[in-house]
């Protein structure tokens, strides 16, 4: 897999150095493989753009591990024998910049996906040092393939999920590529001697976009140090605080 001469020019060009950030690239195929995941070949695209600007890049096929559906940090602690999250939560917690990548199916992201915005939502009571979500900070954005409509309903899915559990989202922070409705050749699939969809602009201009937004954005905040935290304390709103906003230490 390589990247078009407009994307590689756009890298070699840059001005920025993004070798201080991390990336998580999630792939919530139901391929039991990664190798065989039509999604994992678009992600890799934004991976390896990422890779070039200095991001140090993590890949995570969901199916690798046993991630049992759940809303709470540990599933072994309500009845799962087994429980993989804890370890991919440090790895999550380690990354400015989360991609999520999902096939389609009936439209909507998959069932695996599903899972994972769960088990991101059952560490939503964590809090930063500042008293903030522990996702703030963050970036992140989605990659979404199929052969059916869908990637605009999913993407405001995804986008307003990791959204509401912290995670700023860039402008365009989505890509994806369909073919034509119906039974026909995923992304990748070798159709008459060229992988399908690889030379397709809309995607290859939304991913570049979507990379290089999440690359700017994670930037922008790593080097704030994150957001403020004036107004979104969530510990200052704790039984017997007071607020005191003139008060530069104003959780008492």
């Amino acid at each position: 897999m390589t990247l078009s001469d407009e994307q590689d020019a756009i890298g070699a060009n840059s001005p920025h150095d993004y070798s201080g950030l991390r990336a998580l690239f999630v792939n919530t195929s139901l391929k039991r493989q990664a190798t065989d995941s039509h999604t994992q070949k678009l992600l890799n695209v934004s991976a390896l753009m990422m890779e070039k600007q200095g991001v140090t890049v993590d890949h995570l096929h969901l199916l690798d591990h046993d991630v049992p559906p759940g809303v709470y940090p540990d599933m072994r602690d309500h009845g799962w024998e087994r429980d993989d999250w804890p370890a991919i939560w440090e790895r999550v917690q380690a990354a400015q910049i989360l991609v999520i990548g999902t096939p389609l199916w009936l439209g909507e992201e998959s069932s695996v996906c599903r899972v994972l915005i769960e088990r991101l939502y059952a560490m939503s009571g964590e809090l930063n040092d500042k008293g903030q979500s522990v996702y703030y900070g963050k970036v992140g954005g989605c990659v979404i393939t199929g052969n059916e409509d869908g990637i605009k309903h999913t993407a405001m899915t995804l986008g307003f999920a990791l959204n509401h559990l912290g995670y700023t989202i860039p402008p365009q922070a989505d890509c994806g590529w369909i073919g034509e409705a119906g039974p026909g050749p995923s992304y990748g699939d070798d159709v008459d001697g060229a992988p399908a969809g690889y030379d397709n602009d809309f995607t290859r201009r939304n991913t570049t976009i979507m990379t290089w937004n999440l690359m700017h954005m994670a930037d922008l905040l790593h080097r704030a140090g994150g957001l403020p935290n004036h107004g979104n304390d969530r510990s200052a709103w704790s039984a017997g605080c007071r607020f005191d906003y003139e008060n530069p230490d104003y959780r008492a």
